[in-house]
């Protein structure tokens, strides 16, 4: 039944992703990339990704056997309920590849773009039935971390909006839908906050890397993990909440809102980035680190369905 196939377009880390967590909710996956070695790099990403969907919990008839490639994007998409596409994020790519799904896809079928931070009146331009397109954009890796944000252009239908957040949430999604659209939507915003704050910092010879991520990880990421920065400085109040909060510390509050614009990317600054993150990562492969992340990840989900 075409309602329990959903196409993947393109299958890079998210793309591949996307395909692991629907393979865990039970669903037929018809993939479609076509660059050379897709196929073989989906598998692999997915077959990786398989022990830790495992622990969290297969729906009834998951399987990574129920992944197949197409040869055509019109292939891919011809019969599903549910496109989720995961191309580059180049406007015109996204715009063409949109054109072509809407040309070849049922009219009732939802096409939906992963972008990170384009917007969906852009991405649906070309396209005969932009009622049907919608943002649904993960946090990467899709198919541990929950949060989906949903949110369609200037000619999506609202009922397509619903339909989609439906969909996400039916599949175990945490969905966040956006009131109107926004650059990188909400989450991308406040993480590009923190991004920008880091490389004042680095710039300023402030802090190294490694002293950021610390700070990070055994500060503010903690408690983040479990509430977020409303509710934090709502704590941080006291008895008097929100409200006891602003008094207390009130002007001090405005101090760092001065860098607001982020330093340029010069070539010190990447080389500090770079030569960062590879003393953090002390020669251990990236595949290693995935494994630890999603390891500890699962426990912090596991965590927090006891509270």
């Amino acid at each position: 039944m075409a309602e329990r196939r959903v196409a993947v377009v393109g299958g890079g880390a998210i793309g591949s992703g996307w395909a692991a967590h629907f393979l865990r909710m039970g669903l037929d996956v018809i993939a479609f990339d076509p660059a050379p070695g897709a196929e073989a790099a989906m598998r692999g990403a997915v077959g990786r990704a398989w022990p830790t969907l495992v622990e969290l919990g297969l729906r009834s008839g998951a399987s990574a056997d129920r992944l197949r490639f197409a040869g055509s994007l019109a292939e891919a998409v011809a019969d599903v309920a549910f496109v989720q596409e995961s191309t580059p994020e180049r406007i015109d790519g996204k715009v063409r590849v949109f054109a072509e799904m809407d040309a070849a896809a049922d009219p009732s079928t939802i096409l939906a773009s992963s972008t990170s931070g384009l917007l969906m009146t852009d991405i649906q331009r070309d396209c005969r039935h932009p009622e049907r397109t919608v943002v649904g954009h993960p946090f990467h890796p899709p198919y541990l971390i929950p949060l989906v944000e949903v949110v369609g252009g200037e000619r999506t239908s609202a009922d397509v909006v619903d339909a989609a957040a439906a969909f996400y949430a039916e599949q175990g999604k945490e969905v966040v839908r956006l009131r109107r659209e926004v650059p990188a939507f909400i989450a991308n915003r406040l993480q590009e906050a923190v991004w920008r704050e880091m490389l004042h910092m680095l710039a300023n010879g402030e802090a190294n890397l490694e002293e950021i991520d610390r700070a990070m990880v055994h500060g503010p990421g903690l408690r983040w993990a479990l509430a977020g920065p409303g509710l934090v400085y709502h704590l941080a109040g006291g008895a008097g909440g929100m409200a006891h909060c602003l008094d207390q510390f009130g002007p001090t509050l405005e101090e760092p809102w001065c860098r607001m614009k982020a330093p340029p990317l010069t070539d010190e600054l990447r080389r500090e980035l770079i030569e960062g993150a590879d003393r953090e990562a002390a020669g251990r492969p990236i595949a290693d680190l995935e494994r630890l992340r999603d390891d500890a990840i699962v426990q912090l989900l596991k965590q927090r369905r006891t509270l």
